[in-house]
């Protein structure tokens, strides 16, 4: 099957390497019959875009920086509009070498996967040279996400990915700051087939990254995609740990109350535990319905995402 490929760069002032990227990309690709290379430039300041379009590649502008995310969904929005069979996004920052392009999109060419990304860490022999608080945080986030999803991953944080055409009808992801974990999840809960293949990956010691330069508010934002995403596809699990914890401190507050009750005959002196006991129970009551009232909504949720993704697919078709 020839097939047409999107290769896509979301680049934020990335002069120094962007114009490495983009020769580096293979001109020729087994099983591809064209290949067309989108920059999608995030704000540079410097001559990000320059450089990309005197080296051939398309670029889409953002007149301000509006986050990895934005950059990212804009190509995956491009990728659908003009109807690509797979698409592979890479930073333009050097770290990935374009060359591992083939052996990316290999296995959805072979429909072995629908999604492939790069990983760092899968094979021992392949981890990068990096600061160790960074080597345990993606080690930390993947361990969380693989338990959230109920599959093993090992780098759910990598930028170099390759999607099938299925995949990127499936997408329809809302983080603006990095929605890398989040199309983990959200395809993973899709029936999405996601595998890792071992890349070599270059740190460069004095490079700040753009997305993670301040770690505290990279992890939080992290987190917060990742809950809300879970939350959206398993609401009744997500509101019930909720509940069930109120509801565990619902009972500590009232056995205070009956041990007071059994032991000297009287409520008194700790009538208060049973207000509180009453307050939480109230709240795990609340949290449980709530979960129920957030599972109705995600049927609705996911019929309407099918109806999108049929309405894309039809659309292509017409094309």
């Amino acid at each position: 099957m020839r097939e047409k490929l999107l290769v896509a760069i979301p680049a934020y002032n990335e002069e120094q390497k962007i114009g490495e990227v983009i020769k580096n990309i293979p001109a020729k690709i087994k099983g591809i019959l064209k290949i067309h290379v989108l920059v999608v430039d995030d704000g540079s300041t410097d001559k990000t875009v320059k450089i990309a379009q005197d080296l051939g590649a398309e670029v889409i502008k953002n007149h301000y920086n509006m986050g990895y995310g934005v950059a990212l969904g804009i190509a995956l929005q491009y990728a659908v509009e003009h109807n690509f069979d797979l698409m592979v996004s890479i930073d333009g920052d050097a770290q990935f070498n374009p060359r591992d392009i083939p052996v990316l999109i290999n296995p959805i060419i072979k429909n072995e996967a629908d999604m492939v990304t790069a990983s760092r860490f899968i094979d021992k022999n392949y981890y990068p040279v990096m600061p160790l608080f960074k080597f345990w945080g993606n080690k930390m986030t993947s361990i969380l996400i693989s338990r959230l999803i109920g599959k093993k991953f090992y780098d759910v944080n990598c930028g170099f990915r390759a999607y099938s055409k299925k995949t990127l009808l499936r997408l329809n992801p809302h983080g603006k700051f990095t929605f890398s974990q989040e199309i983990f999840i959200d395809l993973s809960f899709k029936g999405i087939k996601i595998i890792e293949v071992p890349v070599r990956v270059k740190y460069f010691p004095s490079r700040i990254s753009k997305i993670s330069s301040n770690l505290f508010k990279y992890g939080a934002n992290s987190l917060k995609i990742i809950f809300e995403t879970y939350r959206d596809h398993r609401p009744f699990t997500f509101f019930s740990y909720i509940a069930l914890f109120f509801f565990i401190v619902s009972v500590f507050f009232g056995s205070i109350l009956l041990y007071t009750y059994i032991t000297i005959g009287s409520f008194h002196p700790n009538v208060w535990s049973g207000f509180v006991g009453g307050t939480f129970f109230f709240i795990s009551v609340t949290f449980f319905i709530l979960g129920i009232s957030a599972d109705i909504i995600k049927r609705i949720r996911a019929n309407q995402e099918e109806i999108l993704y049929l309405l894309k697919k039809n659309s292509q078709k017409n094309n």
